[in-house]
């Protein structure tokens, strides 16, 4: 066995991959928790692989576990593992995706408390008419009552000077306007809170209003929603018919129409129009330049009405002081023993698996060994990604300090993701899921320089597994069969899933209609030779499931092999006589063995040629033919 590659040839020149000690294995499993070894897989070490070689493998459902590389037996093990990949120009990004995105972009903003894990204005949010205009995802209001709140504070921007004199002004037009109550009622008033108007929503209230000057817009307030709310509430239900009729023209824009009108006869609104927009008070940069220049020292009053001004920049005018901004980056390097990197990874083994014992050995076999032979950039060579092929790992760093690692492997067609490991103190940023995100865009980005790398392969997805359906989440995904080696999509291949847990996939077309047969995601080779190469972390649950299968440790002194079957007929000797073989230091093809070395004893011939038979067959007669077999 080989700590990891041991040849630096190319993945299209140099020498050929080599691999040892075939047969199957079967060991307990992890995902439906047997006490007995029934997770039955293909199993070889490989000294060598080259980037083509194991990419034709991943395309027969083999996976690799360090140096170690497996497929499983979908006949006879427990939870068959189908191999799911996506073509990344084709991904189509679901609302949790899109909510894992926003979330970290919070984070990244400072709006996200790292604590709780919620926004740190979350307290309790308002909650808004369907009518207006600002309501968004991005906008963030707390509630905010008369008992929690004085005329002049301002709860959610206590740092904006500004914002608070704004919520002042309009808390004493309300007392203006409604000095002897509303409609009888004495019921005390909510308090103001303007909120600074994002780009975004912007956007929005200038496509619905319509209006010229939307980029004027600064603040924004919907106090006149709360007000009408509180009213309806305190008010009896059984009403005269006078007082019925006037609660019926008791509304949102009414009243807004009622306070912006007051706000200009109180005036004192330098470098400010107010408006009233489908139930807000907007609030807009005046369209007079002398008032504009004004805005450098805005005048404040507090509710006691004395001569006291406070100063504010054009800064504090414009926008809300800016939270520190965290920064993020991500840097790719190839596959080698990092300090830092295990240090995290024995974090979040023992705290996110409840492993015990986490050693170094053991990590080094799982995620650093490789037998992928690295194949460096060439200059103007649009057949190789400008990070090379081969094995690497992409550190995740968040103002400098490391909170994830993604190991995968860069070939040919793709980009194969093996593992991710992430900090547990951030595990509310769903690391797994934006980790994930990140590596489509990836291959979406270095297909621009490396046309051939159009799919990322995201590992096993096992239908029988609850946990492990999140994946076929990442749309439109495709399963390979495991008995024609064809790419079938996804949803149509769940109604067969759902009735067998192993099923030949591309038999979905017999559960269709023949007028209504769908088209068939596959084989993307045009290899001649059929069937021996066919080339190629759900919405509403905030659960984040690790988004990455705990793959296959392998562990020697776990591994109980049991070589193929001797006895195996059906394949005939012109499968293997062109069979590379590795023997005594020398390379001599089957057929030749017996030239080479002698007569060999016919026990001993036909336990290798069962052997050999059984491999050629799970690997494909092309590629056995390809790669060498090291004999032990």
């Amino acid at each position: 066995m080989a700590d990891g590659a041991s040849s630096s040839g190319g993945a299209r020149d140099g020498g050929q991959s080599e691999v040892i000690d075939y047969g199957r294995r079967s060991t307990t499993c992890g995902y439906c928790r047997s006490s007995r070894p029934t997770s039955i897989s293909h199993g070889m070490w490989a000294n060598s692989l080259k980037a083509d070689d194991y990419q034709a493998l991943l395309d027969r459902g083999w996976r690799r576990s360090g140096c170690f590389v497996y497929k499983p037996e979908m006949e006879r093990t427990c939870c068959p593992s189908y191999t799911i990949r996506l073509k990344a120009n084709d991904f189509i990004c679901s609302k949790e995706h899109g909510r894992v995105l926003k979330k970290m972009q919070r984070f990244l903003d400072g709006e996200l408390d790292p604590q709780a894990g919620s926004p740190q204005c979350k307290a309790s949010p308002t909650k808004r008419s369907l009518s207006e205009p600002l309501n968004s995802p991005t906008s963030k209001v707390s509630k905010v009552t008369g008992n929690e709140v004085q005329a002049a504070t301002c709860p959610i921007s206590k740092d904006d000077e500004f914002t608070c004199w704004l919520s002042s002004k309009i808390n004493e037009a309300i007392g203006t306007c409604f000095q002897g109550g509303i409609l009888g009622s004495t019921v005390q008033l909510p308090k103001a809170v303007v909120k600074t108007v994002k780009p975004q929503v912007k956007k929005k209230v200038g496509v619905q209003e319509n209006e010229v000057g939307v980029q004027d817009l600064v603040y924004t307030c919907n106090v006149s929603f709360q007000i009408v709310a509180a009213v309806k509430r305190a008010l009896p239900k059984e009403n005269g018919a006078n007082q019925t009729e006037a609660l019926a023209d008791l509304s949102p824009n009414s009243v807004a129409e009622k306070l912006a009108m007051t706000m200009e006869r109180l005036g004192k609104l330098d470098g400010f129009e107010v408006k009233a927009c489908n139930g807000h008070l907007n609030f807009y940069l005046s369209a007079n330049p002398a008032m504009r220049n004004h805005t450098g020292v805005v005048p404040a009053q507090a509710s006691d009405n004395s001569s006291r001004s406070k100063q504010s920049s054009v800064n504090k005018v414009s926008m809300k002081h800016p939270q520190k901004r965290k920064s993020l980056e991500i840097r790719m390097s190839t596959s080698h023993f990092d300090p830092e990197e295990f240090a995290l990874y024995r974090r979040y083994q023992t705290k996110v698996h409840k492993e015990k014992t986490v050693t170094e050995s053991s990590y080094r076999r799982f995620l650093v060994d490789t037998p992928i032979v690295f194949v460096p950039p060439k200059s103007g060579d649009n057949t190789v990604p400008p990070c090379g092929y081969g094995s690497f790992h992409q550190q995740y760093r968040i103002d400098g300090k490391l909170v994830a690692v993604g190991v995968v492997d860069i070939l040919p067609k793709c980009l194969s993701s093996k593992y991710l490991f992430w900090d547990p103190d951030l595990a509310f940023l769903s690391l797994g899921k934006y980790t994930a995100l990140k590596e489509i865009d990836w291959v979406r980005t270095t297909q621009e320089h490396c046309p051939s790398l159009q799919y990322y392969y995201l590992g096993y997805y096992i239908h029988s597994c609850n946990k492990m359906r999140y994946k076929a989440a990442y749309r439109p995904s495709e399963l390979l069969c495991p008995v024609r080696y064809e790419w079938v999509r996804s949803d149509l291949a769940k109604p067969l899933l759902d009735k067998s847990q192993y099923s030949i996939l591309s038999d979905y077309a017999t559960m269709q209609d023949e007028t209504h047969q769908p088209q068939i995601c596959g084989p993307s080779d045009d290899s001649s030779s059929k069937g021996d190469q066919h080339e190629s972390h759900s919405d509403d649950d905030d659960e984040d499931f690790n988004d990455y299968e705990s793959e296959m440790m392998v562990d020697e002194e776990l591994v109980d092999s049991e070589k193929a079957d001797t006895t195996e007929s059906g394949s005939c000797i012109n499968d293997i006589e062109n069979i590379t073989l590795h023997l005594n230091g020398s390379k001599v093809k089957y057929k030749d063995l017996q030239q080479m070395f002698g007569p060999i004893e016919r026990r001993h011939l036909n336990a290798l040629e069962g052997q050999l038979r059984r491999y050629a067959e799970v690997v494909g007669k092309e590629l056995s033919d390809r790669m060498v077999y090291c004999l032990s």
